[in-house]
């Protein structure tokens, strides 16, 4: 017997282009329920600084994987791949509709197509690519795993190395742990959606919402995770907007010079996360909130 496969919108794209709002417009109107998809929105009492939805939002429709583990805990890929199965399919089971939504493109690859599980890098090895061209990396890869170097540029150093890497440690490719480990989304059927915004009015926006953060408290936010004894050099109080503020509580930079870093850090971030979605495959790129005529018409019919 066929398994049936859970129906599933994913909305994604970069941090700032309106994904919550969006979200949340399309689960007051087919009866979902949203599954936080954003890495750091996980931690309990990191609330400015990572945008999380407000109480009023979160008390219209039902979220799941907020403030679900304190800041000292270093939550995985694997780990949300966990969480995130489990609450799709109480979701389902209710009869509810399961929207995930969030800008860490890892974390939905990971539940949409699985983990690699490969061996953990070896920074000596890694260390014999460092200084070898692109092009030749890609050389070297297609002797030994022609699968992966077929998908691959020669300016995509990280996944070159890391593939290179893999068959140092094993002499087996990594593509053949891809076969092996990856579920490649066997239990969902997915729509994956993201907002498509104009450079600069996400950067005019990004900036507007360091600002908005600092009036509604950041830096008090931060001073009472370090007061509660979470370290600065915790991986959750390393991310942006966290160090920052931890800098300027130290002394160390001006409030001045911690917000202009904060900017810096959010626009190189969401290109970043531009850059991920938009090379991921079926995500319809729409605009928001212009079309949501359109994209409700999209979603109810994939529903249906």
């Amino acid at each position: 017997m066929t398994e049936k496969k859970i129906r599933l919108l994913v909305v994604g794209g970069p941090t700032g282009s309106g994904k919550t709002e969006l979200a949340l417009r399309i689960a007051e109107r087919i009866g979902g329920e949203i599954v936080n998809a954003d890495s750091m929105q996980i931690y309990r009492g990191m609330d400015i600084g990572t945008a999380k939805p407000s109480p009023e939002e979160r008390a219209s429709v039902p979220h799941h994987l907020l403030d679900i583990v304190s800041p000292e805990v270093n939550f995985s890929a694997s780990d949300f791949r966990e969480a995130a199965t489990a609450a799709i399919a109480g979701i389902d089971a209710r009869g509810k509709i399961p929207i995930v939504v969030g800008g860490t493109g890892l974390y939905i690859r990971a539940l949409l197509d699985g983990l690699v599980d490969s061996p953990h890098g070896d920074p000596e090895i890694r260390q014999r690519f460092a200084d070898i061209p692109g092009p030749e990396l890609l050389e070297r890869l297609s002797a030994v795993d022609p699968v992966t170097a077929a998908r691959l540029h020669p300016n995509d150093r990280v996944r070159l190395i890391r593939a290179l890497e893999v068959f140092a440690q094993t002499g087996r490719p990594i593509s053949d742990f891809r076969s092996e480990h990856g579920f490649s989304g066997s239990h969902y059927q997915t729509m994956k959606i993201a907002i498509q915004v104009e450079r600069s009015e996400l950067y005019r926006r990004l900036e507007a919402r360091v600002d908005r953060m600092l009036e509604e408290g950041l830096i008090e936010e931060v001073k009472g995770l370090l007061s509660a004894g979470y370290s600065r050099e915790l991986k959750a109080m390393r991310s942006i907007g966290y160090k920052e503020a931890a800098a300027c509580l130290a002394g160390e930079i001006s409030l001045s010079g911690a917000t202009e870093l904060i900017k810096r850090d959010t626009r190189r971030y969401a290109k970043r996360q531009m850059t991920w979605f938009g090379k991921e495959k079926d995500v319809y790129w729409l605009d928001y909130p212009a079309g949501f005529a359109t994209i409700l018409e999209h979603v109810i019919e994939f529903f249906a």
